[in-house]
């Protein structure tokens, strides 16, 4: 019997590799980003791209998976989720190259219509927000045994997660998650080396598309 997988569904810059590193301390097999058919089929839990997108069709194919959602402060979120899109903005547009064709699908489906303009603007930011969080909990409407819903910075976020997924012990002590990827930074995830980490990609390739 295969594990159960443990999907976590959050936008980008609300602390995915701060979870996913917490997990992987916890003994899961964890992967944040997924690229390849093979890295979805080893990890047990997996973040980011292309999770937050493709969330309902996933749980289609493992109909026993457990969701995270976490949430953040909107006047956090959005300076930090501006910074993020405006860095990556020029490789999510370009046609003839820039980044994997399933991360640019995400983003610009997440945040469509993907503008500069609309990047600048707080409004449209928080109403991503806003949708794609009130889309996760209509669809766990009559599952919310499915679904936890985290802030990190809480003070009980982490005892949370630790109760969602029914690990009885803190590994090594840990009371809570640790904070990286701060001040705009999104390379963390690179730097960790553990042996329960598993690669987004294949030596950097992807799966193709279509």
């Amino acid at each position: 019997m295969s594990e159960q997988k443990i999907f976590i569904i959050g936008l980008p810059r609300t602390s995915t590799t701060s979870v996913c590193l917490a997990t992987l301390q916890l003994g899961l097999k964890t992967a944040h980003t997924a690229y390849i058919h093979q890295t979805m089929a080893q990890a047990q839990v997996i973040a980011d791209t292309p999770i937050f997108c493709d969330y309902q069709q996933l749980d289609l194919q493992y109909p026993n998976a457990k969701y995270i959602y976490l949430t953040r402060k909107p006047e956090l979120w959005i300076p930090s989720i501006r910074q993020l899109l405006q860095r990556m903005y020029k490789n999510l547009q370009r046609t003839d190259g820039g980044f994997n064709p399933i991360l640019k699908r995400c983003y610009n489906t997440v945040f469509s219509p993907l503008t500069e303009n609309n990047i600048s603007q707080d409004e449209f930011l928080l109403e991503c927000y806003q949708r794609h969080f009130q889309e996760a909990k209509d669809f766990f409407t009559d599952r919310q045994q499915d679904l936890l819903i985290i802030d990190v910075s809480q003070e009980n976020s982490y005892c949370a997660l630790v109760e969602f997924l029914a690990i009885k012990e803190k590994i090594n002590g840990q009371q809570g998650f640790e904070h990286i990827n701060i001040g705009g930074k999104v390379t963390a995830w690179k730097n960790i080396k553990h042996p329960l980490k598993i690669e987004a990609t294949k030596r950097g390739r992807v799966d193709k598309v279509g």
